[in-house]
C-alpha cells in the first residue's frame, strides 16, 4: 500500500485536463508551434496551481512548512510544471531535457547523446534487455538509448502531454516496437516486482518527494542482479541552508524547474543504501576537468561554441536570447496570440537558468551526480 503522504492518482482527471490545455498540439512540429495552441482557461489554471507555491515567498522567509506543502503536492506540482514548460524546453534545448559534459570540437547535440550513451554503458544495457526510463520526458533519451543498444525501453511519466509527444516522436522515427510510454506516478509504480533488467533516470528523480521513496520503488521493479543508474540533481555538501545566498540559489532552481525539495549529495547516497542497492559507483561528473563547463550554454559564454551549426541553438539559450524570446512572448500574450502565463513561465525558467549557472560556478549544485547501484541476487 502506498504511504498516506503520497498524492492519489487520478488518470481520468489528468487526461481531461491534458485535452483541455493541449488539445492536438502534441503533434505540432516543434515547441513554438505547440505553444500557441493551448486552452486559455486551462493554461491559467495550470499557472495559478503551479505558482501558488512560489509567489510572494522569498528565500529569506522560507519556512519548513512551505517546503513540506510543496513536497506534499509533488505530483501535481511536477505535472503542471511540465504542462507549462515542455514547449519552451523543446524550443530552447531540444527533446532531451538534461545537461551534459562537453569535449573539444563536439557539437551540442552530439554531447547530449554521448551523455546518454555513457549512462547506458555504465549500467551495462544490452540488446534485448527490458529497460525502464523513470521520468522519460518527451522520450529523447529513450529513443537514443533504444537505438544505441537495441534494448526495449518503457518510459514512465506523470504528464499526459509529454507521453503524447514521446509516442508521436517514436512513431515518426519508426521505433514504436522498441518503445512504450506509460502514465503513472513514479512513487506508486504499477509494474510488478522484478520486471526490468535495468533502470535509469536522467535528471528526473529530483522531482520525487523523497529520494529513498523513489529509489525503493525502482529497487522493487528491478530484477535481482539488475542495475540502476541515475544522473541526479543535488546540492553539493558545500551547500549551507543557513546561508541566504545559497538558499536563494537552491530556491531559484526549485521554482524554475518544478522541484519540491532538493537534497544534498550525502542524502542521496544514504537513500541508495536505504533502498537496498549495492552501490557500485558514485561520482560528480560536473567536477571533471572538461573542455567547457556543463552550464556554459546558459551562461552566455559564446567562446565555448564548438561548431557553426550550434550557433543558433546556443544563442537561444543565452541570457540575451532568452530576453528577446521572453519579451516577444509578453508581446504576443498582450495581443492575445500566446495564452496568458506564457511570459511568467518563461521568466521563471530564466530565473532557474541564472541560479543553475551560479550553483555550478560556486560548486553548490550538480545536475549530474552519477550513482550506479545493483539489486542483490538474493
Amino acid at each position: 500500500m502506498a504511504p498516506a503522504t503520497l498524492e492519489k492518482e487520478d488518470k481520468a482527471r489528468d487526461a481531461a485536463f491534458n485535452k483541455a490545455l493541449h488539445g492536438n498540439s502534441a503533434k505540432a512540429k516543434g515547441g513554438i508551434a505547440a505553444m500557441f495552441s493551448k486552452g486559455s482557461d486551462a493554461k491559467k489554471a495550470a499557472v495559478d496551481e503551479y505558482f501558488k507555491h512560489w509567489d510572494n515567498k522569498p528565500a529569506e522567509n522560507e519556512t519548513a512548512e512551505e517546503r513540506a506543502a510543496r513536497t506534499a503536492e509533488y505530483a501535481t506540482l511536477t505535472r503542471h510544471y511540465y504542462n507549462l514548460a515542455t514547449d519552451l524546453y523543446e524550443y530552447g534545448w531540444g527533446q532531451s531535457f538534461h545537461f551534459c559534459r562537453f569535449s573539444a570540437g563536439e557539437p551540442f547535440y552530439q554531447a547530449i547523446a554521448r551523455h546518454e550513451h555513457y549512462l547506458a554503458h555504465s549500467i551495462g544495457i544490452k540488446e534485448g534487455m527490458k529497460v525502464l526510463d523513470v521520468g522519460c520526458g518527451v522520450g529523447g533519451p529513450a529513443r537514443e538509448i533504444a537505438k544505441f543498444t537495441g534494448c526495449h525501453v518503457t518510459g514512465l511519466n506523470n504528464n499526459d502531454y509529454q507521453i503524447d509527444r514521446a509516442t508521436h516522436y517514436a512513431e515518426k522515427e519508426g521505433l514504436s516496437k522498441q518503445l512504450a510510454f506509460v502514465k503513472g506516478d513514479f512513487m506508486q509504480m504499477s509494474f510488478p516486482e522484478n520486471t526490468f533488467d535495468a533502470v535509469y533516470a536522467i535528471e528526473a528523480t529530483v522531482h520525487a518527494p523523497t529520494l529513498e521513496g523513489i529509489y525503493s520503488q525502482i529497487f522493487r521493479v528491478l530484477k535481482p542482479g539488475g542495475v540502476f543508474g541515475v544522473y541526479e540533481w543535488l546540492m553539493t555538501d558545500e551547500y549551507d541552508n543557513a546561508n541566504l545566498h545559497h538558499r536563494e540559489i537552491r530556491l531559484g532552481i526549485e521554482q524554475g524547474d518544478g522541484i519540491s525539495n532538493m537534497c544534498k549529495v550525502s542524502e542521496a547516497l544514504d537513500a541508495m543504501h536505504a533502498a537496498g542497492f549495492e552501490l557500485l559507483r558514485h561520482e560528480d561528473l560536473a567536477d571533471r576537468e572538461d573542455h567547457s563547463p556543463w552550464y556554459w550554454p546558459l551562461s552566455g559564454e559564446l567562446k565555448y561554441i564548438q561548431t557553426l551549426g550550434d550557433v543558433f541553438t546556443i544563442v537561444r539559450m543565452t541570457k540575451w536570447g532568452r530576453a528577446i524570446a521572453h519579451n516577444l512572448a509578453g508581446l504576443l500574450e498582450t495581443v492575445g496570440i500566446a495564452p496568458a502565463g506564457t511570459k511568467k513561465t518563461a521568466d521563471s525558467l530564466a530565473l532557474a537558468a541564472d541560479c543553475l549557472v551560479a550553483g555550478g560556478r560556486e560548486k553548490l549544485f550538480t545536475p549530474m551526480y552519477l550513482m550506479v547501484g545493483r539489486k542483490p541476487e538474493a
